[in-house]
């Protein structure tokens, strides 16, 4: 996905009630063991490959795969022999639906 869209994400982030969007890179083979954020996700990866687990299913992410995780949500992640970038929209406040 090409650098200059990351603006495009970010005005439909802000758009859709997101209040933070920003860049996430991961340095190779990173392991986040579970874990919980007390915001939202919307993302999208950029570069690189990871692994984000949720419960028993994992998802192997590649550019242009998108995920999605709500505040308090456990997972896990693991990145790439090269890392990963993406793109994350937060919700540090509840969304209207």
């Amino acid at each position: 996905m090409p650098a200059h869209d990351f603006d495009a994400f970010r005005q439909q982030a802000l758009a859709e009630g997101f209040d933070e969007v920003l860049e996430r890179q991961w340095p190779a083979d990173a392991v986040l063991e579970t874990h919980t954020h007390p915001f939202g996700v919307s993302a999208v990866v950029v570069l690189g490959e990871m692994w984000l687990q949720l419960g028993e299913h994992t998802r192997h992410l590649q550019p242009g795969d998108r995920f999605s995780l709500d505040a308090d949500e456990p997972h896990a992640e693991r990145y790439g022999p090269a890392g990963a970038t993406y793109w994350v929209a937060r919700s540090n406040r509840p969304r209207a639906h």
